[in-house]
């Protein structure tokens, strides 16, 4: 399959940017928002200087995908992903966002992280070496990493402007957004994972962890931003699965053993990933697509 050119940033005329994440732009649209997944990578909260053909499209199918299987669970901030129907300030640009771009509703978003685990992986591993507890939750003695945990846990975060979100107890996120949201934060969150853990499962995919955030739209409590991608999850194919240490997996884990490898501190600027890294984390972001949903995005 040829690669197309990535698409690093954008900067669409005639819409106003109101924000620059670290794989996002987004765009004022009166009471809406325009969402354009970019081709960029980060890691170890680095934006890296080499982008990774088809992510953004990739990212975005997922999405899509995923709101319209789970939309009975929850609200979600969807509008269209057809850039045909996203007006015509949006129409000259049709080309470039093709994919990559969803109109959704403009939300009050929620302060935490809400992540969903059901194996013991990541910084839940950590603490747990540490702690024996991941916020606040004590665990069995002798468990070992990316080992499936007897009940998915919920485990929320803050949300950290730069450096890495902080893992915080349920009792600390009662206190920031109060008590009746965050039960019902915390139960769609929890319905949401097993639902896509169920389904993923027999796709010969596992979903080890993901992480969703929420809003307000209207005063309504609304499924928001991108929603089980390998960029907000862990996926781990089913068939090499062996607890006891680190999993191969659908995502950016890829370019982050090469980075380590690389004798990388961690500190900006970040290397340039040589081409077989980065050809070989786009078939990883593809094969999540295609195995999870059944086909890749256009190009």
């Amino acid at each position: 399959m040829s690669q197309p050119e990535p698409v690093v940033k954008t900067q669409l005329e005639g819409l106003e940017l109101v924000n620059r994440g670290k794989v996002r732009d987004m765009y004022a649209l009166g009471s809406r928002l325009l969402i354009v997944t970019t081709d960029r990578i980060s890691a170890y909260d680095s934006v890296l200087p080499t982008a990774i053909p088809w992510k953004g499209k990739a990212l975005t199918h997922l999405t899509e995908f995923w709101l319209g299987r789970l939309s009975d669970i929850t609200r979600n901030h969807l509008i269209t992903t057809d850039v045909g129907e996203m007006g015509p300030r949006v129409a000259p640009h049709r080309a470039l966002l093709r994919g990559r771009a969803m109109l959704v509703a403009r939300a009050d978003v929620l302060p935490v992280e809400c992540v969903v685990r059901g194996y013991l992986a990541g910084s839940a591993w950590r603490d747990y070496q540490r702690e024996g507890a991941i916020c606040g939750i004590a665990l069995p003695d002798g468990l070992r990493e990316c080992e499936k945990l007897a009940e998915p846990i919920f485990t929320p975060a803050t949300k950290a402007q730069s450096g890495h979100d902080e893992n915080i107890s349920f009792d600390a996120m009662e206190e920031l957004i109060g008590a009746q949201l965050a039960r019902e934060v915390r139960r769609r969150s929890a319905a949401l994972y097993e639902r896509a853990a169920s389904y993923a499962a027999g796709r010969g995919v596992i979903i080890s962890d993901t992480k969703f955030e929420w809003g307000l739209v209207e005063g309504e409590l609304t499924l928001i931003d991108e929603v089980l991608t390998p960029d907000s999850s862990r996926f781990w194919p089913a068939e090499t699965y062996r607890p006891g240490g680190a999993q191969p997996s659908f995502d950016k884990q890829f370019v982050r053993d090469w980075l380590d490898e690389s004798g990388w501190d961690h500190r900006p600027p970040a290397p340039q990933l040589p081409v077989d890294v980065v050809r070989r984390t786009t078939e990883k972001y593809l094969q999540a697509c295609r195995q999870i949903t059944g086909s890749i995005p256009a190009a």
